[in-house]
């Protein structure tokens, strides 16, 4: 017959090898449950269509109306769609040289009623029209470049193709300034590139352009784009200066990548 101290020990020894296994599988088991995975920070798909700004134009009884048309797009991101929106105002403002903070429909109204005092002047002048074309022109990750293209006729003056570019990104829910994504420490080799391709452009210029010209280009609020080629500004014609030409400043891809911020440049091109 065994002892029954000896049996007690041999017991305790027992339980207490099970107790150490039933931890140990604890554990691997802990260790075996791998935590979930964030998931990934994926924009969706834009799904881009055309279809007609939604405005309203007063009605007219007259034989000489407005004819304004505006081309907008719909994207699969209502924060995209809203932004879009917005430079469309902005753009039709332009038209009439305002700046104000207003909504597409309050933009057209104002457009209508600088239309209806030109027409108010002299019987014969005849209403504005607008045609505004829209497009994404480029996007690539977060990043979208919207490009708005004008024609219009105003006060015996036709224009064609006047293009307007607006960058935005899409995880930051934001407008983009060239500032924004240029590479601080670069900022000067920047201006240097910008100034030289300037007064390149201003020696083009007829005399009293020149004369009108700034001698330097501001560009920190220029319009800016991008392409698979790198990025560039953009200025219309008579932005500079009354009848100044057209301006657009390239950089090559090289170039780019030495300019702007490291991570822009990594998920832009």
């Amino acid at each position: 017959m065994r002892h029954p101290k000896k049996m007690a020990c041999i017991l305790f020894s027992i339980l207490a090898l099970t107790a150490c296994d039933r931890t140990d599988s604890n554990q691997k088991k802990d260790s075996q449950v791998q935590k979930p995975e964030a998931k990934a920070d994926v924009l969706p798909y834009l799904n881009i269509q055309e279809e007609k700004a939604k405005f309203a134009i007063p009605f007219c009884e007259k034989k000489n109306c407005h004819d304004i048309e505006i081309q907008t797009v719909q994207t699969a991101d209502p924060w995209l769609n809203e932004w879009i929106t917005q430079h469309l105002a902005i753009v039709v403002q332009d038209q009439i040289g305002s700046k104000q903070d207003l909504t597409l429909q309050q933009a057209v109204n104002a457009y209508v009623k600088k239309s209806d005092a030109w027409q108010a002047q002299f019987s014969k002048n005849k209403a504005y029209a607008l045609n505004m074309t829209t497009k994404i022109a480029s996007q690539r990750n977060q990043y979208v470049l919207l490009q708005i293209s004008v024609d219009s006729k105003q006060e015996g003056i036709t224009v064609k193709e006047r293009q307007y570019f607006f960058v935005a990104d899409r995880k930051l829910k934001k407008g983009l300034s060239i500032m924004d994504v240029l590479n601080p420490t670069q900022k000067k080799y920047f201006n240097d590139l910008i100034q030289q391709e300037y007064q390149t452009w201003h020696k083009a210029q007829g005399v009293e352009t020149q004369k009108l010209a700034a001698k330097s280009l501001t560009w920190d609020q220029a319009e800016w784009f991008f392409d698979t080629e790198g990025i560039g500004l953009h200025y219309r014609a008579n932005q500079i200066a009354k009848d100044s030409m057209q301006l657009d400043i390239y950089l090559t891809k090289q170039q780019t990548q030495k300019m702007i911020k490291a991570d822009v440049f990594q998920k832009m091109f």
